[in-house]
C-alpha cells in the first residue's frame, strides 16, 4: 500500500522523493511505449478495435473459468450460481468468434457511457454556475455529447473506425502524461 504524499512530513525535497520513487525512469519508458502504441492505433483504428474486443472477450472468458471453478467447489446443486459464469463464458465465445459483432457491442457501450457522461457533466456545469470553471464541465458534456452521437448515427459500422480510435487516443495522452511527470520528476532530483 502506497503512503500518500503528505508536505507536511518533510518539505518539498521529501515530496520530490516520493514522487521519484512512484515515477521513476519506467514511467518514461512505459510512456513512451503507450504513445507509440496509441499512435499505431490511430493509423490503424480497424486493428485496434480487433484488438480491444479480442481483450475484453479474454477477460469475460478468463473470469467465467474463475467463476465456474468457484460454483463447482461450492455450488453444485444452486443453478442460479452457474448463471453468471456461464454468460461470461457464452459471451466471450460470442465476441471471441464474432469479433465484429464485439466490436459493434463496445461500441454500443462507449455511445451510452458518453451519454452518461454528457448528462453528468451538464448536470455538475448547472450545480457550478456561475463559479469558474463551469463552463469547461459545459464543453466536456458537449463534447462528450458529440462523440456519442458520432458513435450512434452510423452504428454498428462506424464502432469499427471509432473504437479504435477512442482506445489509441486514449493510451496516446496517457502515455504522454506519462512521459511528463516522469520526465519533470527526474529533472526536479536533479
Amino acid at each position: 500500500m502506497q503512503e500518500p504524499i503528505n508536505a507536511l512530513d518533510g518539505g518539498a525535497g521529501a515530496v520530490a522523493e516520493q514522487l521519484n520513487k512512484r515515477f521513476g525512469r519506467y514511467s518514461i519508458i512505459v510512456g513512451f511505449l503507450l504513445i507509440i502504441l496509441g499512435s499505431v492505433g490511430m493509423v490503424l483504428p480497424g486493428l485496434m478495435s480487433l484488438e480491444t474486443s479480442i481483450f475484453i472477450a479474454s477477460l469475460f472468458l478468463v473470469g467465467g473459468i474463475f467463476w465456474l471453478s468457484h460454483s463447482f467447489k461450492y455450488s453444485l446443486r444452486n443453478w442460479g450460481d452457474w448463471l453468471k459464469p456461464v454468460l461470461l463464458l457464452v459471451t466471450g465465445g460470442f465476441m471471441l468468434f464474432y469479433p465484429l459483432s464485439g466490436i459493434a457491442a463496445v461500441g454500443l457501450l462507449l455511445a451510452v457511457y458518453l451519454l452518461l457522461d454528457a448528462f453528468g457533466s451538464f448536470s455538475l456545469a448547472s450545480s457550478l454556475r456561475p463559479a469558474r470553471g463551469w463552463g469547461w464541465m459545459m464543453f466536456n458534456g458537449i463534447l462528450s455529447l458529440l462523440l456519442a452521437m458520432l458513435f450512434l448515427i452510423g452504428w454498428p459500422a462506424t464502432s469499427m473506425f471509432l473504437v479504435g480510435l477512442y482506445v489509441a487516443i486514449s493510451l496516446f495522452f496517457d502515455g504522454v502524461v506519462l512521459v511528463y511527470i516522469g520526465w519533470a520528476q527526474r529533472h526536479a532530483a536533479s
